[in-house]
């Protein structure tokens, strides 16, 4: 975002001393000022063009025949809504930016920052750019980070973007820093984190971590590369950690964690709230739906106890501050972007009026100005190969039996080591269904393809499929046979991308992601209906899950503990390494 010119600031001057008239004033409401803390009573605030001009008890002087005037007696004024990390692409979000921007901005977010790692896995740099460009021009703003493009299988990394591309991008004013980096990375010295992250430092963007299990003097060597940030503080005491070496703590309440509960118990103790951000990390498309966007978090942490003023200012000034955009946003303040809320009172966060720099984008809910359709480029995910059955044996040699390390599903994200006895039929190890022992693959976009074993899907027969696996490119599945898992990764070839329900030769549900395999161009609500049927169809076949969808899809991340698929084979996070399959 550019500074405002010399003549800009020069009209904002004369409006602020009645020389000029206002566009647009907002009279009369209690004002909640983040800077001081305060609510301000029968406080007014005059707009010209997209900035605010003046805040004051009487701006009178301000309002000319051509101005528009809200009366916000009896009501109060909030800043627009900041959610300062959030992922747009892949699971579990599915839909495209046009769907998200039309039901966030009613609820009151006026400004986006999302990273953009799914799209650059997919499409490469251009398919990035392409990502980048859908979300500018719209009636809220939205800013991006810089994928460090961290994945399970390196050797992808030389091919997909490569760094002095990302390194020039760094510089745009829509970048705001280099993208959330995983601390087991950057502790083994990984040369793409130290050129992006000094290129960020150099144009005075953040580095976002990711520090989920680093404590003590790990968190310390990982803070000590520049990351300002941490959004994987899972309880109250892993945040005050976090709190007191330095950085901006991001608490979640999305659909991939929710710790916004177990951490409010740090309102209880005197302690500055100024460095800690709500943010979301992702929405499914039924909770966008239903419960709405960062209005649904504010509301709760207030909920659960937060002064509201302290709630509003995590969701405002202090995400503001730390992407260094408080000069701009944040606040309401002159010379500030006019994003502003009208609210019923602090308490509920209810917007009556979404005003995005200076216009009135949405009010009682309705929306008021469209957001802007794109034609990505980008097209649908490629290059990958069909599949058979025997792409999918795993040798064992004259043994009866095997010893299998497979992974165990402990939660819809966390997985552990499980040691299997699988039986081996004409010198294959073989699957076991009855005992919720399933296969698991991931076939890259080279055709590579890994197969492995998981337990906690359930499954008696069939197999689920989908093409947005985190921090890769590739299609992952799961699946009580061969069979199975060869009609359903084949389905997702042929749809150029998406989530596949396959069991007795055919598809059961399906929800098509035609754009680089990571998002549907339908309604949201055409999207909900057909994830709420994957869903109801993996259930039918035995899956205990919640979202099994996304279980699938965090299996090739480092981002969580423990053992992970890549293309090269079982990973184990907590050593790096790729660890034997069949163990006896």
């Amino acid at each position: 975002m550019e500074q405002a010119n010399i003549e800009e600031r020069r009209t904002l001057m004369d409006v602020a001393l009645g020389r000029e008239k206002a566009d647009l004033v907002i009279v009369g409401g209690d004002l909640v000022n983040v800077y001081s803390g305060e609510i301000l009573k029968g406080y007014s605030v005059a707009i010209k063009g997209e900035k605010v001009a003046a805040i004051g008890e009487e701006l009178a002087h301000t309002i000319g025949l051509q101005t528009e005037v809200i009366d916000a007696s009896g009501k109060t004024i909030i800043p627009g809504l900041i959610d300062g990390h959030t992922h747009l692409a892949g699971a579990p979000a599915y839909y495209s930016p046009y769907e998200f921007l039309r039901h966030v901005i009613k609820g009151g977010t006026t400004t986006i920052i999302t990273e953009t790692m799914e799209m650059a896995f997919a499409q490469g740099y251009s398919g990035l750019l392409d990502f980048v460009e859908s979300l500018q021009n719209q009636p809220i703003k939205c800013f991006v980070t810089i994928p460090p493009m961290i994945s399970l299988g390196r050797e992808k990394l030389q091919n997909v973007v490569d760094t002095s591309s990302l390194e020039e991008l760094m510089r745009a004013p829509v970048v705001v820093g280099l993208g959330e980096a995983y601390w087991q990375t950057v502790l083994e010295n990984d040369s793409r984190f130290w050129a992006l992250s000094s290129s960020a430092l150099e144009s005075g963007k953040t580095i976002e971590g990711h520090s989920a299990g680093a404590r003590k003097e790990k968190l310390s060597a990982y803070l000590c590369s520049g990351v300002s940030s941490c959004h994987e503080a899972t309880d109250s005491e892993e945040a005050i950690e976090r709190l007191r070496q330095g950085i901006f703590v991001m608490i979640r309440e999305g659909s991939i964690r929710r710790e916004l509960e177990a951490i409010s118990k740090l309102k209880d103790r005197k302690i500055d709230f100024r460095r800690m951000v709500l943010v979301t990390d992702a929405v499914a498309s039924q909770e966008l739906q239903e419960k709405g966007y960062m209005e649904y978090v504010v509301q709760k942490a207030i909920d659960l106890g937060f002064d509201p003023v302290v709630a509003i200012q995590m969701a405002s000034l202090n995400p503001a501050e730390h992407f260094h955009l408080d000069g701009f946003l944040g606040g309401i303040a002159p010379g500030r972007c006019a994003d502003i809320l009208i609210i019923p009172n602090p308490r509920t966060i209810r917007a009556e009026y979404v005003i995005s720099n200076g216009k009135v984008v949405a009010r009682e809910g309705e929306l008021l100005v469209e957001p802007k359709r794109f034609n990505f480029s980008a097209g649908n995910l490629k290059g990958f190969r069909r599949v058979v059955s025997r792409d999918f044996a795993i040798a064992a040699g004259k043994r009866k039996h095997a010893r299998v390390r497979a992974i165990s599903q402990i939660t819809n994200l966390v997985t552990r080591e499980f040691i299997a006895e699988l039986p081996v039929l004409n010198g294959e190890v073989k699957p076991n269904p009855n005992e919720d022992i399933l296969k698991v693959t991931l076939l890259s976009d080279k055709g590579k393809i890994f197969t492995g074993f998981i337990r906690g899907f359930g499954l008696r027969q069939g197999a689920v499929a989908m093409s947005c696996p985190w921090d890769t490119c590739a299609i992952a599945s799961a699946g009580a046979s061969d069979e199975d898992l060869a009609g359903a990764i084949n389905r997702v070839v042929e749809l150029g991308g998406g989530i596949v329900v396959y069991a007795d030769n055919e598809v059961r549900a399906e929800l098509p992601l035609p754009v680089a395999g990571l998002f549907s161009e339908l309604p949201l609500e055409a999207i909900v209906q057909r994830l709420e049927e994957v869903q109801g169809k993996l259930s039918a076949l035995g899956c205990p899950l919640s979202d099994p969808v996304l279980s699938l899809a965090t299996l090739a991340s480092p981002a969580i503990p423990f053992l992970r698929l890549s293309e090269n084979g079982l990973i184990d996070i907590k050593s790096g390494r790729v660890v034997d399959l069949v163990v006896g």
